[in-house]
């Protein structure tokens, strides 16, 4: 996997040239979080980028529940047995392979890979505002009803999930970038997308940091413009 640090955030991508996936290593003073579980086969991988930096993957935290993002949770945990797994309560459904709505969420059918065999549990389900060592818990829904995205409140970086994608270009979950189409066709609500793009934008995030694609430093104009570009797609 591809390392690529900038200040506490270290990314990891698994086949950044051809279909990147991305999770995260936040560094905290004693100890590392990791965000997001990439594809069953990255587990060495990720025990390896922690052993490099010389500290303890001591919390799992999980963006949404799909596939790409949940693959080597059971392998990890298999590893490090003490260490506490964190998902929002909303998505902890979906973990559990559950795709019903709740009466007040869009009647739009949930997409993407949800996972069928996960044996991990959370340990700890979160809300919007909980915090997470240095991370705040921003509640991110639209690429599926319980996404949550996390902000280093000591620098601001935001570890947006598929919130956003920065590969083939910055766009809101939900729009159709052709060259990279999947976050588009696997996101359940545009609209509410849209809402918590607008949302995020309002943190004014140092860096973007997406489940595909690059990170993106001092990234303002580029999410200004992914959300006008949304805008003016669901006006059509």
């Amino acid at each position: 996997m591809r390392f690529i640090r900038e200040k506490t955030v270290v990314q990891l991508t698994y086949l950044p040239k051809v279909f990147p996936v991305n999770c995260y290593l936040v560094e905290e003073r004693d100890s590392l979080t990791l965000i997001d579980a990439a594809l069953p086969n990255n587990v060495k991988a990720i025990m390896k980028a922690a052993d490099d930096i010389g500290k303890p993957i001591t919390r799992i935290v999980l963006t949404h529940a799909h596939d790409d993002h949940v693959g080597a949770l059971d392998g990890l945990k298999a590893l490090l047995p003490s260490a506490q797994v964190f998902i929002s309560a909303r998505e902890a459904r979906l973990l559990a392979g559950d795709r019903s709505l709740e009466s007040t969420e869009p009647k739009v059918a949930i997409r993407g890979g949800v996972p069928k065999n996960v044996s991990t549990k959370p340990d700890v389900l979160l809300h919007d505002g909980d915090r997470v060592g240095s991370l705040l818990a921003v509640a991110a829904p639209g690429h599926s009803p319980g996404s949550m995205a996390f902000l280093d409140t000591r620098n601001n970086i935001l570890i947006a999930g598929d919130a956003f994608q920065t590969r083939a270009g910055v766009a809101v979950s939900g729009q159709l970038k052709w060259l990279f189409p999947f976050p588009a066709l696997a996101t359940w609500d545009k609209q509410t997308s849209l809402e918590t793009a607008r949302r995020l934008r309002d943190l004014k995030p140092t860096l973007l940091a997406t489940g595909h694609g690059n990170m993106i430093v001092q990234p303002k104009q580029v999410i200004e413009k992914a959300i006008s570009e949304a805008e003016r797609a669901m006006a059509k």
